[in-house]
């Protein structure tokens, strides 16, 4: 059973998830209209993605005994400035997410929750791996600067991009 603290902390990094998705659809649909076709379909993926972590997140609560929320979104801004910029604030908001599910753990580990501590070990290794894709992203958009053809292959080349955390599980 969940603790009314734990509840409310799961219920808000439920609202964070949804939002995360909302602004990758929003980061999407930038993309798409700068032409930006392997750039979009990294942004819907990733939506998709975010969509994922609220849903488990949403399940867990209510297997847990708590009541899942469903709750208002913060809309996403529409415009990033440029392909740089939307990749320096997908890379600020990850750090942002996994400050807030360092919190979930913290508290999961002041409760002696130690089923919700071990429910949120997954997310703290798939935010280790986002911040490190976010990252080499932005390496790559800096290597390009401001050459157009470079862009370009990028927008190619996303498409294929595997980054492997140092986190994740060896085959």
């Amino acid at each position: 059973m969940l603790s009314r603290n734990m509840q409310a902390a799961l219920n808000k990094q439920i609202r964070i998830e949804a939002e995360s998705s909302q602004i990758y659809l929003a980061m999407a649909s930038y993309s798409e209209n700068k032409g930006l076709e392997g750039v979009s379909q990294f942004m819907y993926d990733a939506s998709d993605e975010e969509r994922q972590h609220m849903l488990k997140l949403f399940k867990y609560v209510n297997e847990r005994g708590g009541q899942a929320h469903v709750s208002d979104l913060v809309e996403p801004a529409a415009e990033f400035g440029s392909i740089k910029e939307m990749f320096e604030t997908l890379f600020k908001h990850e750090v942002f997410v996994s400050q807030s599910i360092n919190d979930l753990v913290h508290i999961a580990l002041e409760e002696k929750d130690y089923a919700t501590h071990n429910f949120l070990q997954w997310y703290v290794a798939e935010q280790i791996e986002e911040e490190a894709q976010a990252r080499t992203i932005l390496d790559k958009i800096n290597l390009i600067g401001d050459d157009k053809g470079g862009l370009y292959l990028f927008d190619n080349d996303i498409k294929q991009l595997n980054v492997v955390s140092a986190a994740a599980p060896t085959v």
